[in-house]
């Protein structure tokens, strides 16, 4: 089925059709990832989620995948990414809350797009909550310093250098595949810059943020470190926490997306 196109400020997001189940959950990927990228992984499967009558929603954020992008690192700062997510739901659901997982990258966008329209999301599901505050300047560093390599020797010596750094043991138990991105190469470098710029929401603020909400970190991953979502749990007043510490523990995700979803 062909992609549902959005067209956005700069970018035009390829999107899954709306489902006809309900309601509707959207999927936000993390940084580099797309939905292709994602489905090659085989980590993250959500698609228990869609089943029993309802929706499931993924699309590929801006310069990532089949969306197209620009070379403004402002275009890619999560609250302008917060934006795109709030764009996908107007139009996959325009009359009612849709559900939102959001990874990484996409965790910001959902916390951000839930203190902007908090009417227009009824649960968050955020998985992998990447650094945050007092543990993301050290990467903040590395994601100039990655958009420099890209601007001088190009997206392949930035993989290539990727490479070489080594796995947190849970990526590894995974057997996750080697790291590669899901980006357009004219994007990359706007992207880094983009996160580098990037914090999530003051904690002061997500006290807002009073949706149900799952936290699913996992351990041993300093780019996404557990205090991350340990702070989250305590400024959010609605959430739960529940920490992966097998690869067992990361592939039952979906099904407690699932159950967390559809609770009363």
């Amino acid at each position: 089925m062909p992609d549902l196109e959005i067209t956005r400020p700069g970018a035009v997001l390829a999107c899954d059709p709306p489902s006809a189940g309900t309601p509707i959950t959207v999927v936000a990927h993390g940084m580099s990832s797309s939905r292709e990228a994602m489905d090659g992984d085989g980590v993250f499967d959500w698609s228990p989620v869609g089943e029993d009558g309802r929706g499931l929603v993924r699309y590929d954020a801006r310069g990532h995948g089949r969306s197209t992008g620009g070379t403004d690192p402002v275009d890619f700062t999560w609250t302008w990414l917060a934006e795109d997510l709030l764009a996908v739901i107007e139009t996959v659901s325009p009359d009612g809350p849709v559900d939102v997982i959001g990874m990484s990258m996409g965790t910001a966008s959902a916390l951000y797009a839930a203190l902007r329209a908090p009417d227009r999301i009824r649960r968050l599901v955020l998985a992998i909550p990447p650094t945050a505050w007092d543990t993301r300047a050290s990467h903040v560093a590395g994601y100039r310093d990655g958009a420099d390599i890209v601007d001088e020797a190009g997206i392949d010596a930035f993989l290539a250098a990727a490479a070489e750094q080594p796995q947190p043991p849970i990526l590894e138990t995974l057997q996750r595949r080697p790291y590669t991105a899901d980006v357009r190469a004219e994007c990359f470098a706007a992207l880094l810059r983009g996160a580098a710029d990037s914090d999530l929401p003051d904690p002061a603020e997500l006290t807002r943020v009073t949706h149900p909400t799952l936290l699913l970190p996992w351990d041993t991953d300093p780019g996404h470190p557990v205090s991350t979502a340990e702070r989250l749990a305590d400024a959010l007043p609605n959430a739960t926490l529940q920490i992966a510490r097998t690869p067992d523990e990361v592939r039952g995700w979906g099904r407690d997306a699932a159950r967390f979803l559809t609770q009363a």
